[in-house]
């Protein structure tokens, strides 16, 4: 997965902080209220092996599996586990209100078992390298 980012700062000798360009619903242009376009930024540590200097605006990769894992993780699976309630508490024969909480109680657990299941794996956090260097921070003004 490739994105585009600006190098805010060195961090060390082959790593830097950059500011990813998030896409928006609206893609950012929006005159009326520019929301999303402020809310859409995300600093990261990325490898620096090509000499990227602050201001460069630069493209980024990471693995996509490992991203695709995570959004799955957090959006699929507290919702599957949603209805695997809702059908568990339906075939117990439960009135409609304790399959509703049953279901949400799931719910619940799907976004513990996310939050335990992500701890864990911060020993092995997304990691993000620089591909190439496209222009500066100058080049857009």
């Amino acid at each position: 997965m490739t994105q585009y980012a600006i190098i805010k700062k060195l961090t060390g000798p082959e790593t830097a902080e950059a500011e990813v360009l998030r896409g928006t619903a609206c893609g950012g242009d929006c005159g009326s209220c520019e929301t999303c376009h402020y809310a859409s930024k995300l600093r990261v540590e990325v490898k620096n092996e090509v000499g990227a200097q602050p201001g460069d605006r630069v493209e980024i990769e990471t693995q996509t599996s490992r991203v695709l894992g995570a959004a799955v993780l957090v959006y699929v699976v507290p919702f599957v586990l949603f209805f695997i309630g809702y059908a568990i508490a339906a075939a117990m024969e439960l009135s409609e209100a304790q399959s509703i909480i049953v279901s949400f109680v799931f719910f619940a657990a799907g976004f513990a078992f996310a939050a335990l299941f992500s701890r864990r794996k911060k020993s092995r956090p997304i990691t993000y390298e620089i591909r190439d260097i496209i222009g500066s921070e100058a080049d857009t003004v």
